[in-house]
């Protein structure tokens, strides 16, 4: 599943045109892959890195009296990013009908927060739905833009993966209980146990350039949560959006919300893999696979 981009395919000839120069050993080989793997996760990452660097500028440069209210103006620019990135084809239309999906699933959820109180967003511009600027929509898609890309860019294979239809049961459990905990018991802990039994035996296999490696699924969840953890608190330094308990004044997120972004994981990887069926590493390459240590999202 090698479809790159013309820039994926720029950064994979460029580590073999390093690598097939003479005497280039072992250990700048090993140092070629670390390379290639930052930069493919860079790259995975572009559509959420340009949106939060805009998010970044306007809390840092855009007017207060500016004839566009500045939330009109972060969807106008995430729009814009959007078109950019088809245009250019950095992103196919196939991974545009999942951005597109997340992107709806997201704005539902924000609909309802923003009604219970659970976050809010300043209340100015025309390119809202109630209380949620439209570009909030775009930060669930800039994660499904992530997920999608890193999916083909590093031709993930796994082991043990569970039925679909059951991973289909349980993200659908977890996205009903965003709602339903506000209204009766809340089931996250029961949720997370169970996203343990499912995925527990489930092994991730990742090729960064010539090598392949592996790493149980359930840490990849976590790194990345984190990764989005990290990100909302920029986003919320930025007064993008604000929690109740930062109206006064900002502070961390709280790190319990790094559940609620490990759950939501579990929605992501789901709907991805209704696009991306999630296929097996074959019998061939499994002896070649060395085992990870550590590797970050």
């Amino acid at each position: 599943m090698r479809n790159f981009t013309s820039v994926e395919q720029s950064i994979d000839d460029a580590a073999h045109r390093y690598l097939d120069r003479p005497g280039v050993g072992r250990m700048r080989g090993r140092l070629t892959e670390f390379v290639v793997f930052g930069l493919k996760q860079a790259w995975a990452c572009v559509f959420g890195a340009a949106l939060l660097a805009v998010i970044i500028a306007a809390r840092l440069w855009y007017p207060d009296n500016a004839a566009l209210a500045r939330n009109d103006f972060l969807t106008i620019a995430a729009v814009v990013i959007q078109v950019l990135m088809i245009s250019f084809k950095l992103e196919t239309l196939r991974e545009l009908r999942v951005i597109l999906l997340f992107h709806v699933v997201g704005t539902v959820m924000e609909l309802f927060k923003t009604d219970v109180g659970s976050w809010a967003y300043e209340a100015e511009g025309v390119l809202r739905i109630g209380a949620v600027p439209l570009f909030s929509g775009f930060m669930y898609a800039a994660v499904g833009s992530y997920m999608v890309r890193v999916f083909r860019l590093f031709d993930l294979r796994f082991d043990r993966y569970p039925r679909r239809w059951v991973t289909a049961v349980v993200a659908g459990a977890i996205y009903v209980n965003f709602f339903s905990h506000h209204y009766i018991f809340d089931a996250r802990w029961v949720l997370l146990a169970a996203v343990v039994l499912v995925y527990g035996r489930c092994v991730m296999h990742f090729r960064v350039f010539r090598r392949r490696f592996r790493m149980p699924i359930l840490v990849s969840f976590l790194l990345v949560a984190l990764f989005i953890w990290f990100a909302e608190n920029i986003g919320t330094w930025s007064r993008a959006w604000l929690y109740p308990n930062q109206l006064d004044g900002w502070q961390a997120v709280s790190i319990d919300k790094l559940l609620a972004w490990f759950l939501l994981m579990i929605i992501s990887v789901v709907l991805v893999a209704w696009v991306y069926k999630p296929e097996p590493l074959g019998a061939v390459e499994t002896a070649e696979v060395p085992r990870l240590r550590r590797v970050a999202p």
